[in-house]
């Protein structure tokens, strides 16, 4: 870390707490004695950014969520107008019935006359039209009464999807509650930070970092060459694009991101639709494995999926960390991997490929998307 870096992490705190300003905070909590050494404040840092990844994807898993039933809800509304409407076209029917028999034209007033005619020869060829006149009337009737239970039947199925509507607004607050109070302390605890203190929380990143690279790169499970699909190289390119935009939590371009609106608005580019939040993509999309992994694969990190990158080859990705950093290029090993996702099974492989050029400053920056906190004993 760097001041820069404290000066980002601070801009994007207030940021979002700009945004959030209308909404309550939640109730203030009990606060734990603030961390006394470097390694301390570094297991705090990625305490908090943890809960903040996790409230974003809940936020952005929520927000998918909400859309859909939006349209659902309206919908229903529509449905349940036009039977509402069909209702008062099927009472207007049995209104004119009423009149009618009540002037002597109903079913009976025609069997009547049939019995009593002069002529019964003439009548009897008029029997048709008589039942067909009682199957329209008893069909109009049929058509009132299944149009009330249609109309009953949607009018419940429209208040539950106004409650489950309002049910999901209530979580999308609350994860958006809970990642402004987490970056609210983020803010906190680095801007009590000293000089040296920032400088020595920088090296114990680096160190981490240097450890697990090597140790990843040893296994040989990245060797060999490897290119991507046609699709996987286009949102390679739209990744490297990116470069240098802020990481701001729920974001999904084009200004800014968050680490899966990068990764799902890099393939929409490539004409492929993918989930939008990384543990939806590590959920739905098909496995790789590590010895498999090409460019353009989607690699996911941390127990619950709360992170992902865009693999870029040779053994780095490119990912927005976390809130106050930008989109860069980072080792693979920068976060604890989880596996890795194949948004496009079904690509072939390209015969040659020449990875994006990078801009300058691609690499610069902290790496560490602190979803997780380090294993006992670590660094």
């Amino acid at each position: 870390m760097s001041d820069s870096l404290l000066r980002a992490v601070c801009t994007a705190a207030l940021a979002v707490a700009t945004v959030t300003a209308a909404v309550p905070a939640p109730p203030a909590a009990a606060v734990p004695p603030a961390p006394t050494t470097v390694s301390g404040m570094l297991t705090e840092l990625q305490k908090l950014y943890r809960q903040i990844e996790e409230a974003g994807e809940t936020y952005n898993a929520t927000e998918v969520k909400l859309r859909q039933q939006q349209a659902e809800t309206a919908r229903l509304a529509r449905d349940l107008a036009t039977a509402r409407n069909a209702i008062d076209a099927g009472r207007r029917d049995v209104g004119r019935l009423a009149r009618e028999q009540y002037q002597g034209q109903s079913d009976l007033s025609s069997y009547l006359q049939l019995l009593l005619a002069k002529n019964p020869r003439q009548a009897l060829d008029q029997d048709h039209l008589i039942e067909r006149a009682a199957s329209d009337r008893l069909a109009t009737i049929a058509r009132l009464e299944e149009g009330a239970k249609r109309a009953d039947t949607l009018a419940s199925e429209s208040r539950k999807a106004l409650d489950k509507e309002q049910t999901l607004a209530n979580k999308q607050k609350q994860a958006r509650d809970r990642a402004t109070a987490r970056l609210k302390e983020v803010e906190k605890l680095l801007a009590s930070l000293s000089v040296e203190e920032i400088a020595e929380l920088a090296a114990l990143e680096r160190s981490h970092t240097a450890k697990a690279q090597k140790k990843l790169l040893s296994t040989g499970v990245l060797n060999g060459k490897r290119t991507p699909s046609e699709e996987g190289d286009q949102a390679l390119e739209y990744a490297v694009e990116q470069i240098g935009k802020p990481y701001v939590w729920g974001a999904e371009g084009p200004q800014a991101y968050d680490c899966s609106g990068l990764t799902s608005q890099a393939w929409a580019r490539a004409g492929r639709t993918i989930p939008r939040t990384s543990q939806e993509q590590w959920r739905e999309l098909p496995k790789v494995s590590l010895r498999r992994l090409r460019p353009g694969d989607l690699v996911i990190y941390f127990p619950k999926a709360t992170h992902v990158a865009i693999y870029l080859g040779e053994g780095l990705v490119v990912q927005a960390p976390h809130p106050g950093t930008r989109v860069k290029v980072s080792p693979i090993a920068a976060n604890p991997l989880l596996g890795a996702v194949r948004p496009d099974p079904d690509g072939a492989a390209l015969r040659s490929y020449t990875r994006p050029e990078l801009p300058h400053g691609a690499t610069a920056g902290s790496d560490a998307a602190y979803g997780a906190e380090p294993a006992p004993g670590a660094g």
